[in-house]
């Protein structure tokens, strides 16, 4: 490892163990947040340029090396390896390299604490983007297979047990206006967090006049975040407000992802997946298993888990701890299962296809009891004397057939008033 940036005496002996400890994983997650640091360290050299702190000639040579590193960690040039502490170390010592004493000023005023936070800032704000659009394509399949299947009846239930005839269109729909819901979080929280902390250096600020307005512009930040204290101590806390929102997505997509690996059972057989989405046992020749569906269902553990890990390092006094290093790994675990979860549930919605005979077969005659039972109290029977009646009636419900029960089931939001074009429209009207 080259020394650290922080090392004072250069002849001091750093243990090996020691500082691979400290390290952690940085330098494997920092793989995905180097882009972002590259990105706030050219804001950072421009407002210092602004503010004259360096000269102009200084910023443009720190600026073209940075693009420079962009494209050489690009193409695979520039690694970051065990050789380097953190991105934010590696970043310091390729300017360094390329231009001596000029690039040992990249620092001026700034900390690794508001370097870290900008960065991973910037990358949430991506992040909220991705699965916004993730979101919005995951409403639309699902309002367009329930506009599809609005007339399939298919069975209701309550505690596992068969209740009132549904329709697949209502069970789409459900999950479309879930969705819906899940995009409008994601578009709010993405608000919450547009604010930038550079230039709130290690918590106190610095006494130089940074153009902190300049460098939220630069990176496209709606806002500053003001206080510097509150800027360290929003670190997780945003982080967990992120996952929160994702969890909210990977919540639906589990009860999506529960129903189909019920209804694909042989006892079930209310469904086909596609031939992709399955796949084969390694002994038993004659299986094919919903493995994805799966998978799908278990990623929200990985998110809850590292909700639940960032939940536990958070309690800390205010300020900058170290500790706070240890939010980068749940956090980016997190995000990349929620991503990649997100991406595969728009095709699988796509791809449901469900078996009308299978469906319309297990709706029986008790099953529309209720329907009698609110006929009667809409001709004027009390509805608790109208349940007790219908308890003794069913032998009069055999002529009905599932695809009356749900033509008849008009209320707002029901099977024949599933609202799709209010749906449709919410979804339109949600900005990412």
């Amino acid at each position: 490892m080259t020394a650290p940036i922080w090392q004072k005496n250069s002849a001091a002996t750093i243990d090996k163990t020691i500082m691979n400890y400290m390290a952690g994983e940085d330098i494997v997650l920092d793989n995905e947040l180097i882009q972002y640091d590259i990105q706030a360290s050219k804001a950072h050299v421009k407002g210092l340029a602004q503010t004259s702190i360096i000269s102009s000639v200084e910023a443009d040579q720190l600026c073209l090396h940075l693009d420079e590193l962009q494209n050489e960690f690009d193409n695979g040039t520039f690694k970051l390896t065990d050789q380097f502490e953190d991105c934010h170390s590696a970043i310091e010592f390729y300017l360094v390299e390329k231009l001596g004493e000029a690039g040992k000023k990249v620092h001026t005023g700034r900390s690794r604490n508001d370097q870290i936070l900008v960065a991973t800032r910037l990358y949430l704000k991506d992040v909220l983007k991705q699965a916004a659009e993730y979101t919005k394509n995951a409403a639309q399949a699902c309002l367009e297979q329930a506009e599809a299947t609005q007339s399939i009846p298919m069975p209701g239930y309550t505690h596992m047990q068969r209740a009132v005839p549904s329709s697949c269109g209502m069970w789409f729909a459900s999950f479309a206006e879930s969705m819906v819901d899940n995009l409008m979080s994601l578009s709010s929280y993405l608000k919450v967090i547009d604010c930038n902390p550079l230039g709130t250096a290690a918590g106190y600020g610095v006494n130089l006049p940074l153009d902190r307005q300049l460098t939220a512009e630069t990176l496209d930040f709606s806002r500053l975040q003001l206080n510097p204290i509150y800027a360290q101590n929003s670190r997780g806390k945003f982080e967990l407000g992120v996952l929160f929102c994702l969890s909210q997505c990977l919540l639906d997509i589990r009860r999506y992802c529960w129903d189909l690996s019920l209804f694909s059972t042989q006892e079930f057989d209310f469904v086909n997946l596609p031939d992709q989405m399955t796949t084969g046992s390694s002994i038993m020749p004659n299986k094919r298993n919903p493995d994805l569906v799966e998978l799908m269902r278990g990623g929200y553990a990985t998110v809850q888990a590292a909700i639940v890990e960032l939940q536990s390092i958070l309690s800390l006094p205010s300020g900058y701890q170290r500790d706070l290093q240890l939010t980068k790994g749940p956090l980016l675990r997190g995000v990349n299962k929620s991503l990649q979860t997100l991406q595969l549930f728009i095709g699988l919605v796509s791809g449901t296809q469900f078996k009308k005979d299978k469906l319309c077969a297990a709706i029986d005659a008790p099953m529309y009891a209720t329907d009698l039972a609110i006929e009667l109290s809409a001709q004027g029977v009390p509805f608790r004397d109208a349940y007790k009646q219908v308890a003794d009636r069913f032998d009069e419900l055999t002529e009905r057939t599932p695809e009356q029960s749900i033509q008849q089931r008009t209320s707002t939001g029901a099977c024949a008033n599933l609202m799709l074009e209010t749906l449709q429209n919410r979804l339109n009207s949600l900005e990412i």
